[in-house]
């Protein structure tokens, strides 16, 4: 919901830095690489009870994530590294929750299990929309810029760093972070339903 204002706002600032990358010799798919590895050093330090320490690296990692698509703009876009970039970031997206429900089992792993089904279910819509939308030559200049044309709704990547944002400020509040964001992913599976149905012209099987 916030991702296409944050990224006009954010526009020239990562513009600017992709191209002082750029003049280094630095490529849009290791930089996809280093955010990755990045989550997952957040991801560790959340297991290990360290979420003050996992923030910084976790925002680290996302700048990463956002410079990626920069400077592939910079230069040439590829599928490769859109997939590669998507791919990640759902596996990054996934390695929070299951951080802290590493970090506490007892309190932490039924919400961040649920948490991670509600992923699964906006991450396939995400997906399966954008796949059927490539395949009708689906595009629409009012979606975020992005490798390929998806359906938007309540729980966007900026969203989902708020609330990751938030459980490593507040680690003992996980569970009802989760329990809420979980219920938003719930809205933005309905919505996204809806719309891909009325979008693709309601055709069955």
């Amino acid at each position: 919901m916030i991702d296409r204002a944050a990224q006009e706002a954010l526009k020239p600032l990562l513009a600017q830095l992709a191209a002082r990358l750029l003049k280094r010799g630095c490529s849009a798919d290791g930089l996809t690489w280093l955010g990755f590895g990045l989550g997952l050093c957040a991801a560790a330090l959340i297991a290990v009870h360290q979420p003050l320490l996992a923030l910084p690296v976790m925002l680290l990692s996302r700048l990463c994530d956002g410079l990626d698509g920069a400077l592939a703009r910079l230069t040439q876009p590829t599928d490769r590294g859109a997939f590669l970039d998507i791919t990640l970031d759902f596996l990054f997206y996934a390695s929070i929750p299951l951080g802290f429900a590493v970090a506490d089992p007892a309190a932490n792993a039924l919400p961040a299990a649920v948490l991670l089904a509600a992923f699964i279910g906006t991450g396939s819509s995400f997906l399966a929309f954008a796949v059927l939308a490539a395949k009708r030559g689906i595009t629409s200049a009012a979606r975020p810029a992005k490798g390929f044309f998806y359906l938007g709704g309540l729980t966007e990547a900026g969203e989902t760093l708020l609330v990751f944002c938030a459980m490593c400020l507040w680690p003992a509040g996980f569970a009802p972070l989760a329990w809420a964001f979980a219920a938003l992913c719930a809205v933005t599976l309905v919505g996204r339903l809806r719309a891909g149905w009325r979008e693709l012209g309601g055709q069955g099987h």
